[in-house]
C-alpha cells in the first residue's frame, strides 16, 4: 500500500497536464522539448530516493538560476521607476517600509505562480482556459491584456525618453517608441541562440541598472539614519496615498505572475518524481529570493536618492520620469560623468529589459488563453503591436506635455494595483486546489494571507 501512495502522489501533479490524448498534446505550450534547459544530474543513479529532493548542489543551482531574475525585470521597469522617485520626491523616505514589504509580498506570489508551472507543467493563462468557463477566462484574458498594454505603454515610453535624453533631445519621443518596438525583435532573435543566451542578456541589463543607480545613490548620499527608520517604522499620511498605491501597483505586475508560470518550465524536469519536483522549487525559490533582494536594493536606490534631493523642495510635485534626469543634473551637478546621462542608462536597461519581458509575458497569455499555435515572431508581432499603437498615440499626443505625461504614468501605476486580482485570484484558487496541485497544493492560511494584503490597497 505505501508504494502504491507514493507513485499516487508523484503522478497527481500531472493530472491537469494532459488527459493523455492527442489533442491535448497539440496545446499550445510555453517552451517545446528542444528548447528547454537540461538539467545535469550530478547524482543521479538508478537506486535513488525519488520521493525526497536530492541534496544541494551549487551546479545545479546555476543551471535553474535565469527565471527568477526575468521575472525581477517587472519590478524594475520605468513604471517602477516613476513610482519610486515619486515617493520619494513627496514621501520622502517614509514608503520605504511599504517597498520592502510590498516587494516581500511580490516574491511569495511569483514564487506561487512558479510552484504551479513546475507542479503541473502548464502555466497560469493555459490552467484559467482548461478550468473556467468561457465567459469568465475571456474576462480574465481581456483583464491581463489591459495590464500588459498599461505596462507596456510605461516600458516603451520610458526607453523614449532615455533614447532622448542621451540623444541631447534629438530623437523626439515617438521615435524612440518606434526604435524601442524594432529592437525589441532584435533581442527575441537571441532566443534562437537558446534560452540561456538570453538570460546573460537580461543580466547584463540588470547588471546596468544596479551599477548606474548605485552611482547616483553615491552621488546623492542619502541620509542612513532616515533611510534605515523608513524601512522599519511604518508612516503612512493621507497626502501620500496615491503614491502608496502605486508602490504596490508598480512592483506587483499582474502579467509578472502569468509571466513566471511559464518561464520557470524552461527546464527540463521529471514530473514523474515527486523529488525533482520539490528539487526544481526548492532552487528556483532561492534564486526569485535573490533576484528580489537584487531588485528592491536598485528601487530603494532611486527612491532615496530622490527623497534626499527633492523631498520638502517645490520641485517635488512636478518631478516625473520625463523630467527627472533634468532635475537630478540641476541638484548634483555633473562631476566626473553627468548624472543626467547615468540616468538615462539606467533608464534605458530598465525600459528595453521590460519591453522584452513583456512581450514574453504577451506571448504566454494570448497563447494560453486562446491556444493559439503560431509562430513565435507571428505572436510576438501580434503582441507587441496590441501596445505599440497605443503607445504611439501617447507619444505623439503627450510629446510637448511633460506634466500630464508623467500624470498619466503615475495613474498607470494605480491601474496596475487595479488589476492584481484578475491575476492573483485565479493563482490562489488554482494553487490552492488538490486536484491540480496534488501533494504540493498550499494550505489555507497562505491563501488568506496572500488575499488580505492585496485587498489593503484598494
Amino acid at each position: 500500500m505505501p508504494p502504491r501512495e507514493e507513485s499516487e502522489e508523484s503522478e497527481r501533479p500531472l493530472l491537469s497536464r494532459a488527459h493523455d490524448s492527442e489533442e491535448d498534446i497539440l496545446d499550445e505550450t510555453a517552451y517545446d522539448s528542444s528548447e528547454k534547459v537540461v538539467i545535469v544530474g550530478i547524482e543521479d543513479g538508478d537506486g535513488g530516493d525519488w520521493s525526497r529532493a536530492p541534496p544541494f548542489s551549487w551546479k545545479k543551482l546555476w543551471l535553474f538560476t535565469g527565471p527568477g531574475f526575468l521575472m525581477s525585470i517587472a519590478f524594475l521597469d520605468p513604471g517602477n521607476l516613476e513610482g519610486d522617485l515619486q515617493a520619494g520626491a513627496i514621501a520622502g523616505y517614509s514608503l520605504l517600509w511599504l517597498l520592502l514589504w510590498a516587494t516581500a509580498m511580490g516574491l511569495l506570489v511569483q514564487l506561487l505562480a512558479a510552484r504551479l508551472g513546475v507542479a503541473t507543467g502548464r502555466h497560469l493563462a493555459e490552467l484559467c482556459r482548461d478550468e473556467y468557463p468561457k465567459w469568465a477566462r475571456m474576462v480574465l484574458w481581456v483583464m491581463a491584456e489591459l495590464a500588459l498594454i498599461g505596462a507596456d505603454i510605461q516600458e516603451v515610453i520610458g526607453s523614449a525618453i532615455a533614447i532622448k535624453i542621451l540623444s541631447n533631445g534629438v530623437l523626439p519621443l515617438w521615435s524612440g517608441v518606434i526604435i524601442t518596438a524594432f529592437d525589441c525583435f532584435i533581442f527575441l532573435f537571441l532566443e534562437n541562440y537558446g534560452v540561456r543566451k538570453l538570460e546573460a542578456v537580461f543580466a547584463f541589463l540588470i547588471a546596468t541598472m544596479a551599477i548606474s543607480f548605485a552611482w547616483m545613490f553615491g552621488e546623492a548620499k542619502p541620509s542612513g539614519v532616515e533611510l534605515l527608520l523608513g524601512i522599519l517604522i511604518p508612516k503612512l499620511s493621507s497626502k501620500t496615498i496615491k503614491q502608496a498605491v502605486g508602490v504596490v501597483g508598480c512592483i506587483i505586475m499582474p502579467h509578472n505572475v502569468f509571466l513566471h508560470s511559464a518561464l520557470v518550465q524552461s527546464r527540463e524536469i521529471d514530473h514523474s518524481k515527486k523529488g525533482r519536483v520539490q528539487e526544481a522549487l526548492n532552487y528556483y525559490s532561492i534564486e526569485s529570493t535573490v533576484a528580489l533582494i537584487l531588485s528592491f536594493i536598485i528601487n530603494l536606490f532611486v527612491t532615496t536618492v530622490f527623497a534626499k534631493g527633492f523631498y520638502g523642495t517645490e520641485q517635488a510635485n512636478n518631478i516625473g520620469l520625463v523630467n527627472a534626469g533634468q532635475y537630478l543634473q540641476e541638484k548634483y551637478g555633473g562631476g566626473f560623468f553627468p548624472i543626467l546621462y547615468i540616468w538615462g542608462i539606467g533608464l534605458l536597461a530598465a525600459g528595453q529589459s521590460s519591453t522584452i519581458t513583456g512581450t514574453y509575458a504577451g506571448q504566454f497569455i494570448m497563447g494560453g488563453f486562446l491556444n493559439l499555435r503560431l509562430k513565435k515572431w507571428i505572436r510576438a508581432l501580434i503582441t507587441r503591436s496590441c501596445a505599440i499603437v497605443p503607445t504611439m498615440i501617447v507619444a505623439l499626443v503627450f510629446d510637448t506635455s511633460e506634466d500630464t505625461l508623467d500624470v498619466m504614468n503615475e495613474w498607470l501605476n494605480v491601474l496596475q494595483s487595479i488589476q492584481i486580482p484578475f491575476a492573483l485570484i485565479p493563482l490562489l484558487c488554482l494553487v490552492s486546489k488538490e486536484q491540480i496541485m496534488g501533494t504540493f497544493k498550499i494550505g489555507p492560511v497562505l491563501k488568506v494571507s496572500c488575499s488580505l494584503f492585496y485587498s489593503e490597497p484598494g
